[in-house]
């Protein structure tokens, strides 16, 4: 073609994609590229007028390319006609003005259909449809000259197709609606194709659903099932009524596709048109195919119609079929064979028959397949079968040999002979209660489903009434009948305490290991008490109570003022007995009190003795499975063990497993296993299903009451918390961006476990200089003359913002006769602040520590708890966070911040526990601006772990980016 623009020429030819390669003579000289291309497309703004089209070298051509979905809408709208002049009058150029508003117009409007050619040469395109009068008109001969290719109009149809998909499928959003409403235009299966070859464009169209199927009747594939008149599985093709739906014509065919039967007689020119496609379609898609006589008239297998049901009929549906199959087959196929064992009636009947998780239990087998309860030796017989598709009692059962196999290996895994055990009985209860709560899986990923796949068939376990009130019991303590309050106990027990030494002693009686973890406060000490007043009558020998050294002087004045006739013996000290004192004097002894140190030092002399019972307070003390102490502690055989503590997980679920490896050996399986299965899925993927799983499995043996819950009504005063923001003084703000200027360019420099430790090394570092410069230099402390003079003692006290604003809080509350605690998480933070308020106040103030004398920190508690003893205790957090009763204080200050907030909770509770009159008020001093700050922030955006989010350790730390870390202890300039 050629158009004249002033003295050029313009030429152009359609590429088979569809592209325009567009160039221009000039007195029979090419037009340099980038020229022509700026004339060309001066007004055209979908192009950036030009600057977007690119240059190709075609021979000794420069060519500028439109792209295909470009090419109709340019030439719809020819802006450049404005300056182009015909010469000779080129018809193919003629026409293809002509063409083009028509063809985008049908493309804007949505009147296009899939190509069927090029779908049948694999290939979604798209092109205009018969019926557009400018369309009718046109020469297709002259328009055949524009291709490139040779082929009729290739290029035109191909420009079309690109317009199409730019108006309409240009997003992911509308291609994957075009996906679901015509799967069919993506299939490329070998089958798909062979089908479709069979079709005529009309016949595909519609079994596309992109035209309505005018036809009065539709062919269905029905598969037939074997019955007292036909006693093999067929495959039929029938025509069913559109408008009647119930109403089916049975069709015959021949190889050939010649069709015999009884219909309307209005149906038979469709019939005649279309029955060589059915069988040219079906043949090409049923596996193996038929081939002469009647494609219907052989039986199918057993193998076959499992096929059949199973794969075949998908791919015909998929293919556009219609298909029916047996109307059971959809819950047939969603009923997967289980196997149960049914626990035996007699089993649990009385509580001596079943003691501790490894007591045997008596089951037999059973296989449920549909509605059918199975036996063994019946599920064997129908295994010697081999069928896939049987009738059994009445239905028809589907029977995968994958399923069928897993069953065979659990049964094989298990004699019943010799029975399950408790701990296993009670966590296939447990378990697959939890999973006909969720039977969908909610909260696992797609991935881990399919990898847990051969899961789905756990083994099940079916209780008998006993078992089943023992674990509702369980689960329910105030279902529990309560047992009366032992006559040696010298207190009233509320509800919920009598209740959970009720709950103990249930425990008791089946050899369960059971963890008291009600809130601080709520009184754990008074319920194990009563439940050791209850049983000294029946035990034979003592019980031993092991907890942290801080508190065994709390423990003997609550044994001595609760239960006066308990025979006590703290075995503790230098003067503590040897093996053979201790043996003679344990006949005439009901509960023994040791530390855990002590309890690792003499842990061949304890392991000698059966105790009646074992007792952990503060049981998060064995966190740590992998210590000594831990494995001291585990050493201890007793008849029942008993875990008490508020903090069950302080940091990591690895704790919950150590206290329940204590109390029941191997029921959460071995370590590295309750890693694998619970551990890392909740606390790095909050996988929730997880979490509930682990829920139902330690709910059994853990009994924890808030303070919060309505059901214990305490009537205790309020507790207000409120955050003390303290500025850095200069000296500390100059030394804080120092330390961090120094940590960062060490960063650099350092790898591995030397990163981590200088990490935490500079973390500590850090929160000593938000507490005062003198500790975080390692200064000598204050000398008792610097203390005493005003001037120096002032000077000191200002270096710090923190204890300047804390002498002024003690002095307002001591003013108005408050009394207060005071935590610190260093030990010279807090030998510090005593010596400078004692000085500054003129009055005593008490100070305990970890290497606090056990006489010493029990005449330090007496003293403060005294209607006028000393009203200032300053207390490092880890000696005295735990076990203390300390209700004479109606403030707690928090002079610097721990990770877990459930460890400052339990400080603050040595206050706010049943016995304080008054309102508590709990002081948190937080540095602006330093890491502290960013600390509490985190702290504030995730709640306890055990309310089932994971807190963490310092540990974490170690593992950020070194522009993580910038951040975490960069000072906010903000301060």
């Amino acid at each position: 073609m050629s158009i004249k623009l002033y003295d050029m020429t313009l030429h152009m030819i359609l590429t088979e994609s569809g592209d325009a390669l567009l160039w221009g003579l000039q007195d029979g000289n090419e037009v340099p590229g980038e020229r022509f291309r700026k004339i060309m497309f001066a007004w055209h703004e979908p192009s950036y007028y030009g600057t977007m089209l690119e240059l190709q070298r075609a021979g000794e051509l420069t060519v500028t390319v439109l792209p295909a979905e470009m090419v109709l809408p340019f030439f719809a709208e020819p802006n450049f006609m404005d300056i182009l002049r015909w010469e000779g009058g080129d018809e193919a150029v003629k026409e293809l003005l002509k063409a083009a508003p028509p063809l985008y117009g049908e493309a804007k409007a949505g009147r296009y259909s899939p190509s069927y050619s090029s779908f049948r040469n694999g290939r979604l395109q798209w092109t205009w449809e018969a019926g557009n009068e400018e369309l009718a008109e046109m020469d297709w001969d002259k328009l055949k000259s524009l291709d490139a290719s040779g082929e009729e109009l290739s290029g035109l149809r191909s420009a079309f197709s690109a317009a199409v998909s730019a108006e309409h499928y240009a997003d992911e959003a509308a291609v994957s609606e075009l996906r679901r409403n015509y799967p069919m235009l993506f299939q490329g299966s070998q089958a798909a194709a062979a089908s479709i070859d069979a079709l005529t464009e009309e016949e595909w169209l519609v079994a596309l659903g992109w035209k309505p199927d005018t036809a009065p009747f539709r062919p269905v594939l029905q598969l037939l099932e074997p019955d007292e008149e036909q006693h093999d599985w067929r495959l039929r093709l029938v025509l069913q009524d559109k408008s009647e739906g119930s109403a089916l014509a049975p069709v015959r065919l021949t190889s050939d596709g010649q069709a015999y039967g009884t219909w309307p007689g209005e149906w038979s020119p469709i019939i005649r048109e279309r029955s060589p496609g059915w069988a040219a379609r079906i043949a090409a898609a049923l596996p193996g195919g038929h081939s002469g006589g009647d494609l219907f008239a052989e039986p199918l297998s057993d193998e076959a119609a499992w096929r059949f049901l199973t794969a075949d009929s998908r791919q015909l549906l998929s293919d556009g079929w219609s298909v029916m199959l047996p109307g059971w087959w959809e819950a047939a196929s969603k009923r997967k064979p289980r196997l149960r064992a049914q626990v035996a009636s007699g089993a649990g009947g009385r509580g001596e028959s079943l003691f501790g998780l490894n007591s045997l239990v008596d089951f037999d087998w059973r296989v449920a397949i549909g509605d059918a309860d199975l036996n063994e030796a019946e599920f064997a017989e129908l295994l010697s079968r081999n069928e896939r598709l049987i009738r059994f009692r009445g239905e028809w059962v589907y029977l995968d040999p994958a399923l069928l196999e897993q069953i065979r290996r659990l049964m094989a895994s298990v004699n019943p002979e010799e029975g399950l055990s408790l701990q296993d009985v009670l966590q296939l209860h447990l378990l697959s209660e939890q999973e006909q709560e969720n039977p969908s899986g909610n909260g696992r990923t797609a991935g881990e489903a399919a990898e847990d796949e051969e899961e789905q068939l756990k083994l099940e376990v079916e209780l008998n009434s006993h078992l089943l009130a023992l674990l509702r019991q369980l689960g329910q303590p105030s279902e529990l009948k309560e047992l009366a309050v032992p006559d040696g106990l010298r207190a009233e027990l509320r509800g919920y305490q009598r209740e959970g030494f009720t709950w103990l002693s249930f425990l008791r009686r089946f050899g369960l290991g059971a963890c008291l973890a009600d809130d601080m406060g709520l009184g754990k000490t008074i319920q194990f008490i009563a439940y050791l007043l209850h049983h000294q009558a029946q035990s034979e020998s003592p019980a031993l109570l092991i907890c942290p050294t801080s508190v065994l002087g709390n423990w003997q004045k609550e044994l001595a003022r609760f239960a006066p006739d308990l025979k006590v013996l703290l075995h503790y000290g230098k003067g503590r007995l040897d093996a053979e004192a201790l043996s003679a004097v344990l006949k005439d002894t009901d509960i023994v009190i040791t530390s855990y140190t002590t309890a690792l030092l003499d842990q061949e002399m304890l392991q000698q003795m059966l105790w009646s019972s074992l007792c952990l307070d503060e049981a998060q003390n064995i966190k740590n499975a992998q210590n000594k102490q831990s494995a001291a502690v585990r050493s201890i055989q007793a008849r029942h063990r008993i875990a008490l503590t508020g903090t069950p997980i302080e940091n990591r679920l690895s704790e919950l497993w150590s206290i329940y490896d204590f109390l029941n050996p191997g029921y959460l399986g071995n370590q590295r296993g309750f890693q694998h299965r619970f551990a890392n899925p909740i606390e790095k993927h909050h996988d929730e299903e997880r979490t509930v799983q682990l829920q139902k499995l330690v709910k059994p043996f853990m009994l924890r009451r808030t303070k919060k819950d309505p059901a214990i009504q305490l009537d205790l005063p309020d507790k207000q918390e409120m955050k003390v923001y303290i500025n850095l003084t200069a000296e500390q703000g100059a030394f804080y961006e120092q330390a961090v200027k120094d940590l960062m360019e060490r960063m650099n420099k350092l790898e591995g476990i030397e990163r981590k430790g200088a990490i935490l090394a500079a973390l500590t570092q850090l929160k000593q200089l938000c507490d005062h410069p003198a500790l975080w230099a390692k200064e000598a402390e204050l000398s008792e003359e610097a203390l005493q003079s005003e001037e120096q003692r002032e000077s000191f006290i200002m270096r710090s913002a923190k204890l300047e604003r804390l002498v002024a809080m003690v002095d307002e509350l001591r003013d108005e006769g408050d009394s207060c605690l005071i935590f610190t998480q260093y030990v010279g933070m807090g030998r510090m602040m005593a010596d400078v308020l004692r000085t500054h106040r003129n009055e005593p103030v008490l100070y305990l520590n970890g290497s606090t004398p056990k006489v010493e920190r029990d005449k330090m508690i007496d003293k403060f708890q005294a209607a006028d003893g000393a009203g200032i205790f300053v207390l490092s957090l880890k000696a005295g966070g735990v076990g203390l009763n300390l209700t004479a204080a109606n403030h707690v200050f928090h002079f610097d911040r721990w990770w877990n907030p459930a460890v400052e909770n339990q400080a603050t509770d040595r206050a706010y526990r049943m016995g304080q009159k008054r309102n508590v008020q709990v002081h948190k001093f937080i540095s602006v601006g330093t890491l502290e700050e960013k600390i509490d922030e985190m702290l504030e955006s995730k709640m306890s772990l055990s309310e089932n989010v994971i807190s963490t350790s310092e540990s974490w730390i170690t593992e950020l980016s070194n522009e993580e870390l910038r951040d975490l202890f960069t000072l906010r300039q903000s301060w």
